[in-house]
């Protein structure tokens, strides 16, 4: 691993460490260049505090985009959360078509919560035809008994 790679990891870990610590004015000074060079996690944990005003002020756009660059790049929770904003119509348009598109993808990836929620989409039809097995089929991968 060259030096560069060894100061983007350490400059991630801080980053990360910042965030999960609460330190978010910290963690947005470390994350903001690794998100806009496209590294997924920095662009995942972003998206949340533009989202929330952590650290920054509340930015919807900057949350949508760094959101879904990272859903994009194959990043699990982050294609769960575009699925949340999609559901619930924050920082994008309502869309529940396009809710249980991402998370079928964080599903297939093994989230309990995306299977759990498709499960409940399912159930209640929203975004997909009304369908009593493929929600008990979502709800037994996330681990319930229905």
């Amino acid at each position: 691993m060259s030096n560069i790679d060894n100061g983007l990891d350490m400059e991630l870990s801080s980053g990360i460490a910042a965030y999960e610590t609460k330190f978010f004015d910290r963690a947005v000074k470390l994350l903001s260049p690794l998100a806009e060079e496209g590294n997924p996690e920095a662009q995942y944990r972003m998206a949340i505090m533009a989202q929330n005003g952590l650290g920054m002020v509340v930015n919807e756009l900057m949350a949508y985009k760094n959101m879904k660059a990272a859903a994009d790049a194959g990043h699990g929770m982050s294609q769960h959360g575009l699925g949340f904003m999609y559901l619930e119509g924050e920082c994008v348009e309502k869309n529940e078509e396009k809710a249980v598109f991402w998370f079928r993808k964080a599903a297939e990836q093994g989230l309990a919560g995306s299977q759990a929620t498709l499960g409940m989409l399912y159930k209640e039809g929203r975004g997909v035809e009304k369908d009593p097995e493929e929600a008990r089929r979502w709800y037994k991968l996330a681990g319930f008994d229905e």
